[in-house]
């Protein structure tokens, strides 16, 4: 039995995980922070955020031809999982897209870096020269190397670390009984 002691009109904790570059490691370190997380009982939500658009439709499927039909959202549900596709005019801002979000104690964006959320910055020192945010935007930063900013330095791997300082700042507490 889970329980959750949380106040339920409390805001839901939004971290966005960010890298000044491209193949920095951001989906790997953000798959051990989701698989520890989920160890804590926490329900988890990602975000991702792809300027260069996707599809997940495949042509010739159902919900493909809804779409190209003209249906602006399609929806799919099975017993498993729940898939909804709108058809959207630009780039939403993330609050609209994270205000769609219910029912989890924690969002975590990949790819929104120049949003306004708290970030985790995931630094490699064979990939980057600098970090890319201002610190008052970093709740941590993940790295191969240490940092003597005032901004907790965790390594690459250390998820439940991350999960600590993401527990302690956001008071998720999650009872597993």
């Amino acid at each position: 039995m889970h329980f959750r002691i949380k106040d339920e009109n409390s805001q839901i904790p939004v971290i966005s995980i960010v890298g000044g570059k491209s193949n920095s490691g951001k989906t790997t370190l953000l798959e051990k922070i989701i698989r520890e997380a989920k160890c804590r009982g926490w329900r988890v939500a990602t975000l991702k955020h792809d300027v260069h658009g996707f599809e997940m439709d495949q042509p010739g499927k159902d919900t493909w031809r809804h779409a190209q039909a003209g249906a602006d959202v399609v929806v799919i549900s099975s017993p498993h999982k729940i898939a909804i596709l709108e058809s959207v005019s630009g780039d939403q801002p993330l609050d609209e897209v994270i205000a769609r979000i219910h029912g989890v104690d924690v969002i975590f964006t990949e790819g929104y870096k120049s949003g306004n959320k708290p970030k985790i910055e995931v630094y490699r020192s064979t990939v980057h020269q600098e970090l890319f945010c201002k610190l008052e935007e970093l709740i941590a930063i993940a790295s191969d190397i240490t940092f003597d900013n005032g901004i907790p330095c965790f390594g690459l791997d250390d998820a439940p670390g991350i999960c600590d300082l993401i527990e302690g700042k956001y008071g998720i507490k999650v009872s597993l009984q």
